[in-house]
């Protein structure tokens, strides 16, 4: 049976995969750090089919003892410092796990076996100012700590492939969404508002710009060409995108349909989420991974709205009536 390791697993990634691995027959372990020990919610209709191994991407020893006792075929990394707002706040942090603990999984795969294969999903952030449509030959020019940190995870991962021979390929993935996506994020932030103020539960959803417009996917999507990627026979760069561009408004009336309201009755703008640095609207080319792989978008924008909005308010129905109402 072929053994992969997932870095990650218990995210919104890491978690689709998990699930996308177990149905292909393979044997499935996972990273799973202390502070996350309490977080398996994605994974625990699965946990009796999976391994976890306990670990941090800042602590070099545990990522060898990991790697060596495991011995993956495939290793995927879908472990990072993954909100770009909170990257600012968190800097350090940030370069740290985002960016140079790839270079530390790298060099560790370098030793203990170098035919692993390695995939690292890397961000369209890191095109920052970019004009469009982006493809695999587009400048990077970052307007985030996260978006640095993306860039240097891309320079690491081709820099062990070009001098190594490491089987190393990286997806430039955009914006991708599910029901998993935590509240932090605006999609669920914009879904879960829509189903709660609908049963009476919030009065308004507060949003910065909700002009800005983004190529939105699903994340199922994007986890299997990620696998894709690791099954060809040369590792190399890819753009996964919908080639869509949709606003932020877009995704709040949708939202807000799905639950039979109008949103501009409930929306507010606050200055506060806006961000320091503003990246364009960024939209990809994904013509390379059409080609080498056959890879095209299912699911587009409207059902994927649809099937957060939907997923949030049968959360909501089973959750006891709360007393107070939050704004």
């Amino acid at each position: 049976m072929k053994k992969v390791l997932i870095f990650g697993i218990t995210g919104q990634d890491g978690s689709y995969l998990a699930e996308f691995l177990l149905e292909k027959g393979y044997e499935v372990h996972g990273l799973i750090r202390k502070s996350a020990t309490g977080n398996k919610k994605n994974i625990m209709h699965i946990l009796d089919r999976i391994t976890l191994h306990k670990g941090d991407l800042a602590d070099a020893t545990s990522i060898y003892r990991i790697i060596k006792n495991v011995n993956p075929l495939e290793l995927y990394n879908f472990a990072d410092q993954d909100h770009v707002s909170w990257s600012y706040d968190s800097v350090d942090y940030s370069f740290d796990i985002t960016g140079a603990a790839v270079g530390r999984i790298l060099e560790i795969i370098k030793q203990v076996n170098p035919k692993i294969k390695f995939f690292q999903p890397v961000s369209s952030n890191m095109f920052g100012r970019a004009q469009n449509p982006q493809n695999e030959e587009t400048n990077f020019r970052p307007q985030s700590p996260y978006g640095c940190a993306k860039a240097f995870a891309y320079i690491l991962t081709r820099y062990y492939r070009d001098v190594f021979g490491l089987f190393a390929s990286t997806a430039i993935f955009y914006n991708h969404e599910s029901p998993r996506r935590s509240e932090e994020y605006v999609t669920r932030k914009i879904t879960k508002a829509a189903a709660r103020i609908s049963k009476g539960l919030q009065k308004k959803l507060y949003l910065g710009d909700i002009n800005i417009k983004i190529d939105f996917g699903y994340s199922k999507d994007y986890v299997e060409a990620a696998w894709k990627i690791l099954q060809l026979d040369t590792p190399e760069d890819f753009i996964i995108c919908t080639g869509e561009l949709h606003s932020i408004r877009e995704f709040v009336e949708k939202a807000f349909d799905c639950v039979g309201l109008k949103a501009d009755d409930y929306m507010e703008i606050d200055k506060n989420l806006l961000r320091p640095g503003k990246t364009a609207e960024l939209v990809g080319d994904f013509s390379k991974a059409k080609k080498a792989f056959g890879y095209k978008p299912k699911v587009k924008f409207g059902e994927l709205v649809k099937i957060m909005a939907n997923h949030d308010l049968k959360e909501i129905e089973k959750e006891p009536l709360l007393s107070k109402i939050e704004e």
